[in-house]
């Protein structure tokens, strides 16, 4: 009768090790958390003020922003002109887009320091992030207007957690609740709400008040921040993820109720999106998302 072969001491060494390599790897991608929402939102009745990111499929695909090399950060809507806008953080621009990603307009940003984020306001109004400087940077928009210059704009600087190189990456704004979101790449990552900013009662006194949401950050189950997208149909907030190929959406409560990857074979895509750096919606929920260094796409709702 044959005696039973123990395992080597070697062998089971290197298991040990594979085995706290992947538990490692897997916290640190957020993989356990992102496993466990897709297993319970099977079970889970679905939220029907829910955007349902699950339902977009893409409609256009890595599209060239023809006449731009730089980089692009960011993307916001506005609703007024029809049109979209993004910054370059290289050659500081902001830059007006059609819907279907031509370049309209190109107006020269002086002063801006690393301009990361841009988010619309109200009529001709909006808001530029400074990264390294953590600065919200109001500016003017006219339809004549071929530069700004920041020593001319109302701005803030917030000063929070200057320690780290990880700035301001994201923008979203409530024109309901006067809340400009503010996303902290990562190191930490966090989403702060500053009230106050800009400032729209010229007869009351100037007061900025920031706060931030633990429980919400900690239900962001992705490795980086790098913009927002409020929608004021339904009160939640949406939020992309570069690193995590990821758009997850957000509940008033910071409960996450939706996921849009940006992953090859999901949700029609052809191939991976390439360091995606903004994210937009439009008045009839079509989704808009830029990626460096210049491809556009869009994500259209599929009827169920």
């Amino acid at each position: 009768m044959r005696r039973l072969v123990r395992p080597k001491p070697l062998f089971l060494l290197l298991l040990a090790i594979v085995l706290i390599t992947l538990i490692t790897a897997g916290q640190y991608l957020r993989l356990f958390e992102r496993a466990w929402f897709n297993m319970s939102s099977l079970w889970h009745p679905v939220n029907e003020q829910a955007i349902a990111l699950d339902q977009y499929q893409v409609a256009l695909e890595a599209q060239v922003i023809e006449g731009l090399d730089d980089d692009v950060s960011a993307l916001t809507f506005d609703p007024i002109r029809k049109t979209l806008f993004t910054v370059t953080n290289k050659n500081s621009e902001l830059i007006e887009l059609s819907l279907d990603g031509k370049i309209l307009r190109r107006i020269a940003l002086v002063g801006f320091g690393d301009s990361e984020a841009v988010e619309f306001i109200s009529e001709n109004i909006y808001v530029i992030t400074d990264e390294r400087q953590q600065r919200l940077i109001k500016i003017h928009l006219d339809d004549d207007t071929r530069f700004l210059d920041a020593t001319e704009a109302e701005q803030i600087s917030l000063g929070v957690h200057m320690s780290s190189n990880k700035g301001f990456e994201g923008l979203a704004y409530d024109s309901l609740g006067k809340r400009l979101f503010v996303a902290k790449e990562r190191d930490p990552m966090l989403i702060y709400e500053v009230h106050g900013f800009p400032h729209h009662n010229l007869e009351k006194s100037y007061a900025v008040h920031v706060v931030n949401n633990p429980k919400r950050d900690a239900g962001l189950f992705v490795r980086d921040l790098s913009s927002l997208q409020y929608d004021e149909r339904s009160g939640h907030l949406m939020a992309l993820s570069d690193e995590s190929r990821l758009i997850i959406e957000l509940d008033i409560n910071g409960r996450p109720l939706s996921t849009l990857s940006l992953s090859k074979g999901r949700h029609g895509l052809q191939k991976t999106v390439p360091q995606a750096e903004g994210l937009a919606m439009d008045d009839d929920g079509n989704l808009y998302v830029v990626s460096e260094p210049n491809l556009f796409y869009v994500f259209k709702k599929q009827q169920p």
